[in-house]
Parts: C-alpha cells; sequence; structure tokens
C-alpha cells in the first residue's frame, strides 16, 4: 500500500490529520502547526476560486494595478470569490509590492512624484448568496493612467462614499469624473465634477481593441 504524506498548502509542514469530511465526502483536514495561519484544508476543490494558488494570484493581481473585471476574465471566477478574497486578505494587503521593491537595485530604480489631480471614481457591486446581499465595491482611479488610488466596501450608501473620500483627502484631487450618482453630488464640489460616465472609458477600450482584431 502506498504512503501519500499530506502537507499543508500554506506552510508546507506535514502537521496534519484528518478532520472529517465535506457533505460530498472530500476528506478535509486540519495543520496544526501554531504558526501557520491556515487551519483547515482539503487536497482538491471543485471551486477553483477555493484553490490557494487562485487566492494568492488574486491578491497578486491586486497589487499590480488590475481591477476585479479583469481578475475575473482572466483567472475566471467570479466576482463574488475575487471581492470575498479581497475582503479577507485586506489587513494582510500591503500598498507596496515588497517582492518587488526587494528584487530592485536602489541604484536603478527612479522615483517620479507627480501630483494627482484628476480622479475617476465608480461603484460596482456583487452578492453572496442572494442578490438581497448586496457588495459594492467603491473605488478611485488615476484618470490618466489608471492607476488605482483607493478603494472601500460596504453598501451603496454616503457612509461608504465618505470612507473613501477620507482615504483620498492626502492626494489633493482637484477634478473628479463620476456616473453621477447622488452621494457625489451630495459631498463633492459640482464645480470639480464630470458627469461622463467611466463606463464610456471602458467602452472605448473595448471598441480599440474590436478595431486591432482582439
Amino acid at each position: 500500500m502506498a504512503f501519500v504524506q499530506v502537507q499543508c498548502p500554506d506552510c508546507h509542514r506535514a502537521e496534519v490529520v484528518q478532520y472529517g469530511k465535506q457533505a460530498n465526502g472530500t476528506q478535509r483536514y486540519r495543520c496544526d502547526n501554531p504558526d501557520c495561519p491556515r487551519v483547515i484544508f482539503l487536497l482538491q476543490y471543485h471551486d477553483k476560486g477555493r484553490l490557494p494558488a487562485v487566492k494568492q494570484q488574486i491578491i497578486d493581481m491586486t497589487l499590480n494595478g488590475s481591477g476585479v473585471r479583469d481578475i475575473v476574465r482572466v483567472l475566471r471566477v467570479s466576482s463574488a470569490t475575487v471581492i470575498d478574497v479581497l475582503k479577507k486578505k485586506e489587513p494582510a494587503i500591503k500598498q507596496v509590492n515588497e517582492r518587488l521593491l526587494k528584487s530592485c537595485d536602489p541604484a536603478q530604480v527612479d522615483i517620479i512624484i507627480r501630483q494627482v489631480e484628476d480622479a475617476e471614481m465608480d461603484e460596482m457591486w456583487s452578492f453572496v448568496g442572494s442578490k438581497s446581499q448586496q457588495r459594492w465595491l467603491w473605488h478611485a482611479i488615476e484618470h490618466h493612467t489608471g492607476q488605482l488610488l483607493a478603494y472601500v466596501f460596504g453598501t451603496r450608501e454616503d457612509e461608504t462614499f465618505l470612507q473613501l473620500q477620507e482615504l483620498l483627502a492626502p492626494f489633493g484631487i482637484t477634478h473628479f469624473y463620476t456616473d453621477g450618482w447622488g452621494a457625489y453630488r451630495r459631498h463633492l464640489d459640482l464645480g470639480r465634477l464630470n458627469w461622463r460616465p467611466i463606463f464610456d472609458r471602458i467602452l472605448d477600450l473595448v471598441a480599440h481593441h474590436r478595431c486591432l482584431g482582439g
């Protein structure tokens, strides 16, 4: 009889014991390493979005500036999965890609500091379990480069927008592009708003891609 040693997918230690089964009969395992953040895991996941490697890809793509739609399209997972992973990993996510930073030679790194003047703000939603449990992602990107500036999760109400506005305050942004949602009108200077929907920009990029035969 062959013996296969089970290792934890996070810490790669063999301090693993069987821990019951899923409803479909799949064996569960528990990592007993006290320093490991993972407790329960499976060897095979039917839902691709539950794979630790895929979750890490979601984090990596987010840190590299990919949006939710980009991640959904590339990894072929649902937007609900992406948002759920980001919500759970939020305390551990750092705004600097330290792995890349450590691999760079300081003498070869150019640092460019530029004032952010224009930002695009938008909100999108997904749901968990049922559409009545909506989860909204509010985000702001730099108008010219598309670089992510800040984001928050919550409801589609003024309270959530105010959290995003607080994160953007240090940037000193002078002009905003929005879809005209009421929260923007109530809390931003109307003289600094442009009502051209952000989706217009996305559609422009899609049309350009099609013209190139993409």
